[in-house]
């Protein structure tokens, strides 16, 4: 009776062990999907694809699909926006692209509606100057209206939110390497500031890192990232990989990546 009733109690704990494993097996997050669209005027673009995909992947669980333009001018159509549903089986989508003249509201209709159905996105530098057609629908999707930049100048770029998880381990002051600091003629109502600069030209500090929201979708934006040298600097892609998961809803209010969506191995400090 002794030796069944311990066969039994062993058969039962591994079953149970088995049973909590699968579970775990099931249940592990899957690498957020990301997309990133590059390509235009003004930017080194190969380059920064690699930058931006390797450099967040060293800092959360992402896997990349990259679609670049090879127009090098102020015109282009990256080819995934002229498929039905484009943003489909995405999580997230990273605009890296510079179009300042397609101004087509059809084509402009066409990408916000990939992202009207709940696909979140960040917005890098140029694609605030992107899809300049006759509405204000572009600016109010990025959350902020700019229209030009001034000159090219390393600033100190201040942390006005920094209890806001994007911005948690962001110094209180940055130094940027040499930039483009954007002025920014309008913040609109969702659009919350967490960056800003101060410009020499408008006389004020202007909104260089936001948080917004696009009819119910995450928006996370910055006008920083001209330059490669800036891209790499790890204070910067921190902060890109804290807003990318921020806009996936993948980050604690800690600023770190929620359970699943750490990195294998984290970056060398």
């Amino acid at each position: 009776m002794n030796r069944f009733f311990f066969l039994l109690m062993t058969a039962s704990v591994g079953f149970i062990t088995l049973s909590t494993t699968s579970r775990a097996a099931v249940v592990a997050p899957k690498p957020i999907r990301a997309l990133l669209i590059s390509g235009g005027c003004c930017h080194d673009y190969p380059g920064q694809d690699l930058i931006l995909s390797e450099g967040i992947s060293k800092r959360a669980k992402v896997d990349w699909t990259i679609v670049r333009d090879p127009s090098t001018g102020t015109k282009g159509r990256p080819s995934i926006y002229s498929k039905p549903d484009w943003s489909s089986g995405f999580d997230v989508v990273v605009h890296n692209e510079c179009f300042a003249d397609e101004k087509e509201l059809a084509w402009l209709d066409r990408i916000l509606e990939g992202h009207r159905k709940g696909v979140p996105a960040v917005v890098i530098h140029c694609s605030m100057h992107c899809y300049r057609a006759p509405t204000n629908e572009w600016f109010k999707f990025v959350g902020v209206t700019s229209h030009r930049h001034g000159p090219h100048f390393a600033y100190a770029l201040k942390n006005v939110r920094p209890e806001h998880p994007v911005m948690k381990g962001f110094p209180a002051e940055w130094q940027t390497p040499k930039e483009e600091l954007y002025n920014i003629a309008k913040l609109w109502p969702d659009t919350i500031p967490l960056g800003t600069g101060y410009s020499p030209e408008t006389k004020k500090d202007e909104t260089c890192i936001w948080v917004s929201n696009y009819e119910g979708v995450r928006v996370f934006g910055t006008t920083v990232g001209h330059y490669n040298h800036t891209m790499k600097e790890p204070v910067f892609m921190d902060l890109l990989a804290r807003g990318l998961l921020w806009a996936c809803a993948k980050l604690d209010d800690e600023g770190q990546p929620k359970p699943g969506y750490a990195p294998a191995v984290a970056p060398a400090p």
